[in-house]
């Protein structure tokens, strides 16, 4: 006999609580009544928001038109990030959303270009990335999916207000079905002969039970440390930022598709662009800084008038030690954080609820599925780990104490081993499910000015000539587009224009 779930309780709201809402309102079978608790009174940590293009086919899954979203949620385009001062004081370099050009008779675009340096040609790497291309010219447009199109070969996020991307699912997810409490949790009442949670006691003395439950409280986790003790392994030594002002200031022109990361001395600070305003932070280690001094730094740095009180968020960089733990699974910053320098916030929200999805259980408990959702999605947090430590530990910048510490601060294993293989030949060791591929290592390692010592034998496979001609032509090719392509702006008011954002068009005429 299945023994089915009958009924799921999501604790909290927020981004967290109505990405998992709407997911499951399409997913689990109709009979499933799913129920979400959140209090009004409690208030949730919601800034200009940056993602990574996964978010699409979230958002293409549960059913939302991108037009409307985008209206919606204030939301901007994201081509990728622009890093200013990371590796050295002067440096600035792309990570784009897309390669750097196709592989050629099975050599990558990275061994092509290795191999044209070597023969003394100094174009830079980023000038082969369409996505930075079109990205620091304010260009947009939706790629091509055509592999035969010069445009196919690069990918896009999204900028949003993260309220409103909570208030625009819940919509939706309300629409089919879900249902909304707004109540405090006064307790959590575990079953005596083995310790799974048995239902949710409000203020008002309710009883809500349920056979399965998701914990979207925040930090706190009210389910899954509150109730469960789950226990929280620290990742402080690897990534010591523990603290972040937030602010939004009014937005300037140009109207850029992409965020922008720079490194301050004892941190860095966002740039997150949206129709309606621009969301700035800065992300800085208590160890190296006090609290007055940063949010110094970053109302000093803001390129507009402030629109709110900045906000202070604390957290440890860690995980929760079990995001499965008996009949509760916890998400959003209930399941841990790492630090938002590469947009992952969300997609860990996203990648958590789709993977329940994949091992969505019964109301007999297996102890299996729980051990295996739990290492899998272990292991996609560290491989994130990895790709942000990169960053870091890839500096000669001596202007303060962080940046010091970052140079012989302990790494994990399975980053030295990555560093060694790309110094070496090029070569980045991907995973199927991995959030960052090779053309994003590639751009990291490359922007922060690591070449590889050799380039991939196979590439000696091409002649001198027929090399030059297809890399001139990849080039030429990149000019073409990047000229032919609306603004970012223009894109906007052209298809997905909110209301603030037509405001100033409409006071001009």
């Amino acid at each position: 006999m299945q023994n089915p779930i009958s009924r799921i309780i999501i604790v909290g709201g927020g981004t967290a609580g109505w990405m998992s809402a709407a997911a499951l309102s399409v997913a689990v079978p109709k009979e499933v009544e799913v129920l979400l608790i959140e209090s009004e009174e409690i208030g949730i940590i919601g800034v200009g928001e940056a993602t990574v293009p996964a978010i699409r086919f979230f958002n293409d899954h549960i059913g939302l038109n991108e037009a409307e979203f985008v209206r919606a949620t204030e939301a901007t385009f994201k081509l990728g990030i622009e890093f200013r001062g990371w590796g050295h004081e002067t440096n600035r370099y792309f990570h784009g959303f897309g390669d750097f050009g196709d592989d050629h008779q099975a050599i990558s675009a990275y061994a092509l270009w290795r191999r044209l340096r070597s023969l003394g040609d100094q174009t830079p790497l980023e000038a082969f990335s369409l996505s930075a291309q079109l990205a620091l010219a304010d260009r947009f447009f939706p790629p091509n999916p055509d592999p035969r199109s010069p445009m196919h070969n690069y990918n896009y996020a999204f900028h949003f207000d993260a309220s409103l991307y909570a208030r625009f699912l819940r919509r939706h997810a309300e629409a089919r079905g879900v249902k909304r409490l707004n109540a405090k949790i006064s307790g959590v009442n575990l079953r005596s002969e083995d310790g799974f949670i048995e239902s949710v006691t409000l203020e008002d003395g309710r009883v809500e039970a349920a056979d399965f439950f998701i914990d979207c409280s925040g930090f706190r986790g009210l389910l899954i440390e509150g109730a469960l003790k789950t226990g929280y392994t620290d990742w402080s030594h690897y990534l010591p930022v523990d603290r972040a002002w937030a602010v939004p200031c009014e937005r300037t022109d140009p109207l850029q598709p992409y965020t922008v990361s720079t490194a301050r001395e004892a941190g860095w600070q966002w740039r997150i662009p949206l129709q309606h305003r621009t969301g700035n932070g800065h992300v800085f280690s208590s160890n190296f800084t006090d609290e007055q001094s940063a949010l110094d730094t970053l109302m000093a740095n803001l390129d507009g008038a402030p629109l709110k009180d900045p906000m202070l968020i604390r957290f440890t960089t860690g995980y929760r030690n079990k995001f499965w733990n008996k009949n509760c699974i916890c998400t959003g910053l209930a399941s841990g954080f790492i630090e938002p320098l590469e947009s992952t916030s969300i997609n860990f929200i996203q990648n958590l609820i789709v993977r329940f999805l994949e091992f969505y259980p019964s109301r007999s408990h297996s102890q299996a599925i729980e051990d295996e959702f739990n290492r899998m999605v272990l292991r996609e947090y560290e491989r994130v780990r990895d790709f942000i430590i990169l960053h870091y530990r890839l500096n000669t910048r001596q202007d303060g104490e962080l940046w010091r510490y970052c140079v012989d601060m302990p790494i994990p294993d399975s980053l030295q081993t990555r560093m060694d293989l790309f110094a070496h030949c090029g070569r980045v060791i991907t995973e199927d499910r991995d959030t960052f591929k090779l053309p994003s290592w590639t751009a990291i390692f490359n922007g922060q000015g690591v070449v590889s010592d050799i380039y991939d034998p196979l590439a000696d496979r091409l002649g001198e000539f027929e090399l030059r001609s297809l890399m001139r032509q990849r080039l030429a090719e990149i000019e073409k587009v990047t000229q032919q392509l609306p603004s970012h702006a223009e894109f906007i008011a052209r298809h997905c224009a909110s209301e603030a954002f037509l405001k100033p068009v409409m006071a001009q005429a």
